[in-house]
């Protein structure tokens, strides 16, 4: 496995505003990285930089290989990218907006034709090619915008809110053909505000607050140690008996601490007196989320 996307102390200022304030970001081949943050915190900057469309300030960043400063046109020729709006045309059947995608990025008529036929399968839109788009659900349209990132097969795929407004059907067929995509060896970079979605998704994680990145790892390791959670009416007999696991946090009947061997805990959590409910879980990664940017 190699690193596609090496980001290097990239830094971006508008109107005297740090944008990005020295991010440094590297992304596996083959891989779905996820790239979250709150608004304003720079990741639409950072892909805009990585796709060509925004020159960076200072730094360095290559994709597939070459750098996105010196050698733009190869950096576009390695990439897909899919916004938050939809781009097909909706007047035109689904056939049609491939092959329409695929003129415009210099493919013959006959080339065209066969790259949309194959789109069209590979992402479950063969049987409703030739109806019009405004007659698709939002997953389906969805579905035609990822085909319509892929018309030259890239790389890397720029993947920006996908799945926004969209119903849970329609995010779960949205969500499967991305991993089709990854299965065939495209490098998805998702910059989400759905935190179940990274954790659904992602192999690793990047989270950028500010202009900078505030933390770095798979989903697992952003959410951290499981969780005992022990409700009682004797707080403080509970906390002192579970301060031998770690520290503890007391809120209201509610008392909990990281583990790291469920069985181990449960069992002394089960042998306290005046316990009403006990309960092991692993964070969620929107709670990993929140504790980072309001740390």
């Amino acid at each position: 496995m190699y690193s596609v996307i090496v980001v290097r102390d990239i830094r971006k200022r508008y109107d005297g505003r740090a944008a990005l304030d020295g991010v440094d970001l590297t992304v596996e081949a083959g891989t779905v990285h996820g790239l979250l943050g709150p608004n304003g915190a720079g990741k639409t900057t950072l892909v805009r930089i990585l796709a060509t469309l925004v020159r960076l300030d200072a730094g360095t960043a290559t994709v597939a290989g070459h750098d996105v400063r010196r050698h733009p046109g190869r950096v576009r020729a390695a990439i897909g990218l899919v916004g938050q709006h939809a781009a097909v045309d909706e007047l035109l059947s689904a056939r049609q907006n491939l092959v329409m995608f695929g003129r415009l990025s210099h493919l013959g008529l006959a080339a065209a034709r066969r790259r949309a036929d194959v789109l069209l399968e590979q992402f479950g839109l063969a049987d409703v090619g030739e109806k019009p788009a405004n007659q698709f659900s939002g997953g389906m349209r969805r579905r035609l915008d990822l085909a319509a990132g892929m018309i030259l097969t890239p790389k890397v795929l720029f993947l920006d809110e996908p799945t926004t407004g969209l119903d849970p059907h329609g995010r779960a067929e949205v969500w499967t053909a991305v991993r089709r995509l990854v299965a065939g060896g495209t490098t998805v970079l998702l910059t989400t505000q759905y935190l179940d979605e990274a954790d659904q998704l992602a192999d690793r994680v990047t989270v950028i607050d500010h202009g900078r990145v505030i933390a770095d790892g798979t989903p697992a390791d952003l959410k951290g140690a499981d969780r005992l959670e022990v409700v009682t009416s004797a707080t403080d007999m509970v906390a002192a008996r579970l301060a031998v696991l770690g520290p503890v946090t007391v809120d209201g009947d509610r008392v909990s601490v990281a583990v790291h061997d469920r069985i181990a805990a449960l069992t002394l959590a089960a042998a306290l007196p005046d316990v009403e409910d006990i309960t092991v879980r692993r964070p969620t990664l929107d709670e990993a989320f929140l504790k980072l940017v309001t740390a």
